[in-house]
């Protein structure tokens, strides 16, 4: 017998439903300018009816109960956070259980019964608690909220946290990964077609080839792991699992540095790793740690800029953590003997004005700061809008590196521009500043480079000046070395590693306003790659490292499965 999963959550109760609607109705006639507005309205048909002031998530549950056509100013105000989905895709992020960890390092925190780096007042950490670290509990439910919250979620992108995903059982990660495709696939099913699905789908593949057509597919999966794991057993493990993205903890590229803080790995594994998992398709996000034990401010801008200069590097995503002190790491004893000191304010936010004028525009820029409660931290910057105050509050810019170096930088009001792929995203562009863009042709543009042995050329589609991405392909001319497993879909082929069309998502199937998706940029993108692998490098083959959830898209344009690729014979 089926062992029944509870659901933690599982959906927004409305309490004063005849009220809540018709205040929607109110707003559906009369729709407020402004959050500011919303909200005081709220308290004011509030106090008139005598409840409490209903949350925005009651409000879309009503207009989706009762079939209401919400205008679109107004779907905007009632989301929740909508920056989630602006990229074109819903993220969710959930960890794996409390597990043993090979790394020995001195930064990471040691919270009992949480896996290790991961504290449980953390966001993510917090929902994988309640939901006992259950990845369906956790999938489903923020699934649930993401709804609730105004969000789309038929194009998920699973984020798999937890520290050094490569040294679990691999029985566990099997089953794991099983369960985050049963809740996307069960997801608004009646209780009898959930029954149904468990006597049909029993394994992995089973519940990956039923997400392909799901209305919540898996168009992402994200693992995280150390450099000194990847071989290439385990990366085809990771591509049977659906994987796209790898995520690995390099923290510094200083070896004196990786060995005070007892790391366990150099930079030859990590140089090692980036050619595989580049020569088989895969997207690769660094971990970067400014500020570790043994380091300055001028050794960061040095190892920092060899992250991108050095053929060998070159990542497609960076994450931002810098270094602080934490209550559970063994660093707490070196802070408070002396022997270590983190960066302050100023000290980080001048290393980072200077590292961001070093990232290509190739590469996304993911954090700036991890999401670390300031009360955990014992001593280092403690602020988590880091992005906003460099890129949007030049007053508090200025207040903290000094007028000095702000002068001397150019940091005035609209000169500082980050110009990596997040900065530019059409999605996070002001339309009632700049109304033009919506009408703006896009164009293609193209950027090539060496890395890891091959060719790389990111394709995409940009408006003139080249400030606001619309969509891009990342494709690859791989090294040439012959690997064990997939010989017959990446050997000698062409490798398209990305494809992503930005602005707000769009349901799949659906036609939509957004400036990015369902555009054809995407098919123009592949059309374009297609052509440079067969006319410029004289191959026969293109494969793609697609997603579950993206199969069904790239079969029109004549792709197929094969070896968990999505592959086509070019002529």
């Amino acid at each position: 017998m089926t062992k029944s999963i509870k659901v933690f959550g599982a959906a927004q109760r409305v309490t004063h439903e005849p009220l809540v609607e018709k205040f929607l109705q109110q707003l559906i006639q009369d729709v407020p300018k402004s959050g500011e507005k919303l909200e005081k309205l709220k308290c004011e048909f509030a106090g008139r009816e005598g409840i409490p002031t209903m949350q925005n998530r009651e409000l879309i549950v009503v207009a989706r109960k009762h079939d209401y056509d919400l205008p679109k100013a107004l779907e905007k105000l009632l989301q929740k956070r909508s920056v989630r989905t602006v990229s074109g895709v819903s993220p969710i992020g959930i960890l794996t259980k409390p597990y043993p960890c090979p790394g020995k390092c001195v930064y990471c925190p040691t919270e009992d019964r949480m896996p290790k780096s991961y504290m449980s007042n953390q966001p993510a950490a917090a929902r994988a608690v309640r939901n006992k670290f259950h990845p369906y509990k956790q999938v489903f439910n923020r699934i649930t909220a993401l709804q609730e919250s105004g969000h789309p979620t038929s194009k998920l992108e699973i984020i798999v946290m937890g520290g050094t995903w490569s040294f679990l059982p691999h029985k566990y990660q099997s089953w794991y990964l099983k369960k985050c495709y049963d809740a996307a696939n069960c997801h608004g099913l009646s209780e009898a077609q959930i029954s149904q699905y468990k006597n049909q789908v029993r394994n992995l593949k089973q519940a990956q080839t039923w997400n392909e057509t799901a209305d919540h597919r898996i168009i992402g999966l994200t693992l995280e792991t150390r450099p000194d794991f990847i071989n290439e057993r385990e990366l085809a493990r990771m591509r049977r699992y659906g994987c796209t993205r790898i995520e690995i903890g390099v923290q510094t590229l200083d070896e004196e540095v990786q060995k005070l803080t007892k790391r366990g790995h150099y930079n030859r594994h990590v140089v090692k790793a980036m050619k595989l998992m580049k020569d088989f398709g895969f997207k690769v996000c660094w971990h970067l740690m400014p500020g570790l034990p043994g380091s300055t401010i001028e050794k960061d801008i040095t190892w920092i800029k060899q992250v991108f200069d050095d053929p060998d590097m070159r990542p497609d995503f960076i994450k931002i953590y810098p270094c602080v002190v934490l209550e559970t790491a063994e660093l707490k004893s070196w802070w408070e003997d002396g022997r270590y000191e983190p960066y302050r304010d100023a000290e980080l936010v001048k290393l980072l004005t200077q590292v961001q004028t070093l990232v290509p525009e190739y590469v996304r820029i993911m954090r700036l700061m991890r999401d670390i409660p300031v009360s955990n931290i014992l001593d280092g910057a403690k602020f988590s809008n880091l992005r906003q105050i460099l890129k949007e509050q030049p007053n508090k810019l200025r207040e903290i590196v000094g007028d000095d170096f702000y002068d001397e930088h150019n940091l005035a009001e609209n000169s500082y521009i980050f110009r990596d792929i997040r900065a530019r995203e059409i999605g996070f562009a002001d339309l009632q500043k700049h109304p033009e863009l919506a009408q703006i042709k896009p164009k293609l543009v193209r950027r090539d480079y060496a890395a890891s042995d091959g060719d790389e050329v990111f394709l995409s589609f940009e408006d003139p000046d080249q400030n606001h991405l619309f969509a891009l392909l990342r494709l690859r001319k791989p090294s040439g070395t012959t690997h064990k497993f997939f010989q017959r879909v990446i050997h000698d082929a062409a490798l398209i590693r990305e494809v992503h069309s930005y602005g707000s998502e769009i349901s799949v199937g659906e036609d939509g306003q957004s400036l990015g998706q369902h555009r054809g940029l995407g098919k123009a993108l592949i059309a374009e790659a297609e052509r440079i692998a067969r006319d410029e490098w004289d191959l026969k083959r293109i494969s793609i490292i697609a997603g579950i959830g993206t199969r069904e898209y790239y079969r029109k344009w004549g792709y197929k499965c094969q070896s968990t690729y999505m592959t086509k014979k070019l002529s």
